[in-house]
């Protein structure tokens, strides 16, 4: 059963989430690498400088060059005992489509990930910005490259989008069940979805964060240049025209939602802060 975080529960699991953006901060400008806080999270520093009340999770994004780069650094440095990187590997991909930095000094487990062997700590999701393709057929078979991609990495059917996609999503991982064959495929179309560059193309998407988010278009030039936004009494990252990223998923994002829409959005059942994860 999924547990609900009174308001000082909540700030006490926010609080704990600012370690592990630190030490990403500190770690990508120790290392020349650009993230964009985005979000709620970059939502919550333009209006009050710190989270939503409501937020329960912290996001970043990195351009897909940069990504890569972060995971190659990471996982040559080890630079942390307590901040485990999670990528999808052969053997495990832990039900995400997406790179995490998980904070091992506490214990929070997730429903979709309670019966994995996996550090059950506190998540840093981070997500990869790609090139999109300038032809709508290009376009359309770069969804259809990522939704293969999703699929066969997280190994889950995905949730609340219609009985014909889940449906097929059974059939194919059903033909498919070997661990090796699932990582052939999801690395080739891993390759697929992101051979367009970033750094030349004229529109990039997010299409590693989920159905909604990957179909949103942005304009590249959003990410020339960075800026610096102050959250919870420090500075990070942003994208430089962070308005007009923020108002293409969220229209005015400055006006509050309806009261009904302020509650968080993760799944999680358990939570136990400052106890290491098993």
């Amino acid at each position: 059963m999924n547990i609900q975080l009174n308001p000082e529960q909540l700030r006490e699991l926010q609080l704990a989430e600012l370690d592990g953006l630190k030490f990403f901060d500190d770690f990508c400008r120790n290392n020349g690498l650009t993230y964009y806080m985005c979000g709620g999270c970059l939502i919550g520093s333009i209006r009050t400088k710190g989270f939503v009340p409501w937020d329960d999770d912290i996001d970043v994004l990195m351009p897909r060059p940069d990504y890569e780069q972060f995971l190659k650094l990471y996982k040559e440095k080890n630079p942390s005992e307590r901040f485990v990187l999670l990528d999808g590997t052969k053997e495990a991909t832990y039900g995400n489509i997406f790179a995490v930095l998980m904070d091992t000094n506490h214990t929070m487990v997730k429903e979709y990930q309670q019966n994995m062997d996996m550090p059950h700590g506190i998540p840093l999701d981070i997500f990869p910005i790609d090139g999109l393709a300038s032809g709508k057929i290009g376009r359309i078979m770069q969804y259809v490259w990522t939704m293969i991609y999703s699929l066969f990495r997280s190994g889950i059917v995905p949730k609340n989008q219609g009985g014909l996609l889940s449906f097929g999503s059974k059939i194919l991982l059903g033909i498919f069940r070997r661990k090796g064959i699932r990582y052939k495929i999801w690395k080739f179309a891993e390759k697929r979805m992101s051979c367009h560059s970033f750094e030349t193309a004229d529109n990039v998407a997010e299409l590693c964060a989920g159905f909604y988010f990957m179909k949103k278009v942005y304009p590249r030039s959003i990410y020339d240049g960075v800026t610096e936004v102050e959250f919870e009494g420090r500075n990070y990252l942003a994208m430089k025209n962070y308005d007009d990223y923020l108002k293409i998923p969220f229209g005015n994002y400055m006006k509050l939602p309806p009261e009904d829409e302020r509650v968080a959005h993760h799944d999680i059942i358990s939570l136990e802060l400052n106890k290491i994860s098993r």
